[in-house]
């Protein structure tokens, strides 16, 4: 049995690894882990440029707010 996988090819990539999920999960396990997964949507491409520069400061300050107000919606 060749073991040796061509990872210029995307189609055998991809077969490797959908036979590695189904071998490590099941059929089952495998169908709830690409549920996890969505397409998607926008435009990211566009999205990116409209976003405005900031700063680490400001950047560090937003994610302390989004924690505490995560903090207090748990509470």
């Amino acid at each position: 049995m060749n073991t040796t996988l061509n990872v210029n090819s995307l189609s055998e990539i991809r077969k490797a690894g959908l036979k590695a999920l189904k071998n490590a999960l099941g059929l089952v396990g495998m169908a709830r882990f690409f549920q996890q997964y969505e397409n998607g949507h926008g435009d990211y491409t566009k999205e990116k440029y409209l976003q405005p520069d900031l700063s680490i400061e400001e950047v560090a300050a937003t994610m302390r707010s989004d924690a505490s107000a995560e903090e207090q919606a748990v509470i």
